[in-house]
Parts: structure tokens; C-alpha cells; sequence
């Protein structure tokens, strides 16, 4: 159910039918020679493939997240922790104004996941709402099926290369890069880690088959449904 496709009245009739609701959360910024709206992309359409037989509506994505490493990059948006915990705050308020008590996040952006902890406070106050945090591409299942097909997988990688991704006349490089050194990258300004990761791809593979990607994808949709179902309190 795309909220996107429904009028206030489905809302509140729906709230009052079933109390959970779905945010994807995503980011714009580098991904090498994928689109710089990866994350937000692959978020929303993890959150509606998902959700869709459980008939939950599935709010608009929110589009950018934190992401201060990759701010040398043009094109890359990042938003101070500040601001995102306060457009995240402002978001659980309206979702419980709608009726809403049980809400899932699904991330597809790491740097997203310090608000989770904003969310616990939260809860703290409205203790009878309940909300999951659940990163997509990190799930067990989803990374065991990555690990058994390639484990060389990271950032801007083949793991991000689905079909709706890649753009149009551009071409994946046919290589493997090698891995950068971590402890290097992380005590780095933004500018330093744009020399040291040079295109933007961590290490990896650029490119895997469809047919391998479309498989990993199903595995990625079925255990994001299983968030918005299972283990509630």
C-alpha cells in the first residue's frame, strides 16, 4: 500500500484496522558508477515489495540521511545528526498522530543508524508504540546469501548493482578493485577519502549477472517482510 496512492480517510481507516506503518530510509551520495540515489532507491523498493501481500502502508521514502564521509564527492547530500534526528523525531510524532504504534524503519543507509537510538527515547515517552530499526542489506539472510556468491562485497560494489541502480550508457568497469586500508580511511578528513577510494567503490566487483542479483534480491524482500511481521512486543 503506497501511502503516495491514498487520501487521509484509507489513513485513518487503515490505523484503525492495523497499526503498523513502514519509513524507508535512504541517502544520496557516491556510488561510484551506480546512481548517487542508491540507498533511497533500494529502500523503497525493498519497504514495498515486502509489504505489499501484508497490505501495510509504506510511507515515501526519505531520501537523505547522514553521510559526512563521501562529502567530497559532488552530488552528495548529507544532513547534520542534528537535523535528521529532529525529521525523524517530527515523522514518529505524525505516524502516531495517524494512529500508527507499530513502525518500521527500513534503512538502507549504515550511516542512518544512529537513529535508532532516538527512537528508543522515544518510545520512552510514548510507551505504547514500539519501533524496529532494520537494515536491509545487513540482515543475517541477506549476508549469507551475498558471502555465497562473492564474498567481496561492499559499498558501491556488485551487492548494490541491481538493474534499477545502474543508469543508462554507463558502463561498469570488468575488474576487481582491491580493498583501502581501514584504519587509514577512518582517521581521514572527506577530502582524504575521496584520494584514497578514488571511484567510490570499496572493493569488489563492480558487476554480477542479473540472474545472481534478482536471486539475492528475493532473499533481501523476504527477510524485510519477516521485520514487519515478526517479534513484536
Amino acid at each position: 500500500m503506497r501511502v503516495a496512492q491514498m487520501n487521509w480517510m484509507q489513513i485513518e481507516a487503515q490505523a484503525q484496522r492495523d497499526d503498523r506503518c513502514v519509513l524507508p530510509l535512504g541517502c544520496v551520495e557516491q556510488h561510484a558508477f551506480l546512481s548517487l540515489a542508491t540507498d533511497a532507491i533500494l529502500a523503497e523498493k525493498v519497504a514495498h515489495d515486502a509489504a505489499e501481500p501484508l497490505d501495510i502502508p509504506v510511507f515515501p521514502v526519505l531520501a537523505y540521511g547522514m553521510t559526512p564521509a563521501f562529502a567530497a564527492y559532488p552530488g552528495t547530500v548529507s544532513l547534520r545528526m542534528s537535523t535528521y534526528v529532529a525529521v525523524m523525531e517530527d515523522m514518529l510524532e505524525a505516524f502516531y498522530r495517524s494512529g500508527f504504534r507499530r513502525i518500521v524503519l527500513v534503512n538502507g543507509h549504515g550511516g542512518n543508524a544512529p537513529v535508532m537510538t532516538l527512537a528508543t527515547e522515544w518510545m520512552g515517552k510514548r510507551t505504547d508504540a514500539s519501533v524496529r530499526l532494520h537494515n536491509w542489506w545487513a540482515g543475517p539472510r541477506f549476508q549469507a546469501a551475498v558471502q555465497a556468491v562473492d564474498p567481496a562485497a561492499s559499498h558501491a560494489s556488485w551487492m548494490e548493482n541491481f538493474p534499477w541502480t545502474r543508469l543508462e550508457g554507463v558502463a561498469m568497469p570488468d575488474t576487481v578493485k582491491p580493498p583501502f586500508n581501514p584504519a587509514l580511511y577512518q582517521a581521514a578528513n572527506p577530502a582524504r577519502k575521496r584520494e584514497i577510494l578514488g571511484d567510490g567503490n570499496f572493493h569488489g566487483r563492480y558487476q554480477r549477472s542479473d540472474n545472481e542479483m534478482l536471486s539475492l534480491w528475493q532473499v533481501g524482500v523476504e527477510e524485510t517482510r519477516a521485520a514487519m511481521v515478526e517479534d513484536w512486543p
